[in-house]
């Protein structure tokens, strides 16, 4: 769990509501427990300077612009501090082959055998995981996440992502 003193990490998190495309009950749970998980453990440190030596806690508002990321970085008492931007082409491949894998995931855990989930289950959580070293590495010289970090905003990318 996050030490709720550290500095270095997101208080608050949420999605630009007119970034999201599509919403259903499944999106808003993986959103919802996205934002849940990330809340309760993360380690996020932009590395530029901010006025008054400011170092944490942030708030996130993430949003899609011009098909890049957009992510506004806010003090914890709401002023805000930069925002960074993200091109999305090189997480768009990983992003669809992920959705793909997420369908399959679903539609086999009607009627596959055990043994074929958990395969689909691994390749679902290796695209997952190349998604977030991607966005990790991406993002390395302007913010210092872990991996965990990482996993979860893919994730909320994911869900702004969904057509």
């Amino acid at each position: 769990m996050t030490d709720t003193g550290s500095q270095y990490r997101i208080c608050h998190i949420e999605l630009d509501e007119k970034s999201i495309i599509r919403r259903n009950a499944d999106i808003d749970h993986e959103r919802r427990v996205a934002i849940f998980d990330l809340l309760e453990e993360n380690s996020y440190q932009p590395l530029e300077a901010f006025p008054g030596q400011y170092t944490g806690p942030f708030r996130l508002t993430l949003r899609i612009e011009d098909n890049r990321l957009a992510m506004d970085i806010y003090t914890e008492d709401c002023q805000k501090l930069t925002i960074i931007i993200l091109p999305l082409n090189l997480l768009r491949r990983t992003i669809k082959e992920y959705f793909q894998i997420c369908d399959s995931y679903f539609t086999a855990i009607k009627s596959a055998s055990p043994r074929q989930i958990e395969t689909i289950d691994m390749a679902r959580r290796g695209l997952h995981d190349e998604g977030s070293e991607i966005l990790q590495d991406r993002l390395a010289e302007k913010v210092k996440m872990d991996f965990a970090t990482a996993r979860r905003l893919f994730t909320l990318i994911c869900v702004l992502q969904i057509r």
